[in-house]
């Protein structure tokens, strides 16, 4: 990847041997591939096992969970919050392992709406609980730095699924607590 990061710094004019550019192709290459580690991941893997047999039936939040990935239209990140909700159905998961879930895969070419799908249809299918929320509050470099230029502007996406979707007052209990601060 080396020789095509080259290549790129050549093609809109500039010149990799440049002194500040010299290290460049490497600095890039391994920051590409971290922030495309999430194909390396599985959600098996992530989760490695931390599901509980635990008599609890009330809602679990992860909230604020501070997300980085990049849009796949432009390879330009975005970045913000995602909170996480569950209603345990007698079993449970460690809560480290939600903001890892997160992360695998916010490290892959994204567009914010499949990403929030991603995350709540694995934690439905891995831990099986009454109902999943996830809410994603996110700014978009493209957005902000090219195209409609809108500095301030947040994209918000969720996924509701089982009491969450059914349930108004469950859906509203959890959109109250994740906006409290």
């Amino acid at each position: 990847m080396l020789e095509e990061i080259r290549s790129i710094l050549t093609k809109i004019g500039e010149d990799p041997t440049r002194g500040g550019l010299i290290n460049t192709p490497r600095r890039v290459d391994r920051a590409l591939r971290f922030l495309t580690s999430g194909y390396r991941m599985n959600a098996d893997e992530v989760l490695n096992g931390a599901l509980f047999e635990v008599a609890y039936d009330e809602m679990v939040i992860v909230k604020d969970i501070e997300l980085f990935s990049l849009c796949e239209h432009h390879l330009l990140p975005f970045f913000g919050k995602c909170h996480v909700a569950y209603i345990p159905n007698g079993r449970i998961v460690g809560l480290s392992k939600i903001p890892r879930l997160v992360d695998m895969y916010a490290r892959r070419l994204q567009v914010q709406e499949r990403l929030t799908t991603q995350i709540a249809e694995t934690i439905d299918t891995k831990i099986n609980p009454k109902g999943v929320a996830v809410v994603i509050e996110a700014q978009h470099l493209c957005m902000i730095m090219r195209g409609v230029e809108k500095q301030n502007s947040v994209a918000v996406t969720s996924s509701m699924l089982g009491a969450f979707k059914d349930l108004q007052n469950t859906r509203s209990e959890f959109l109250n607590l994740i906006h409290k601060r």
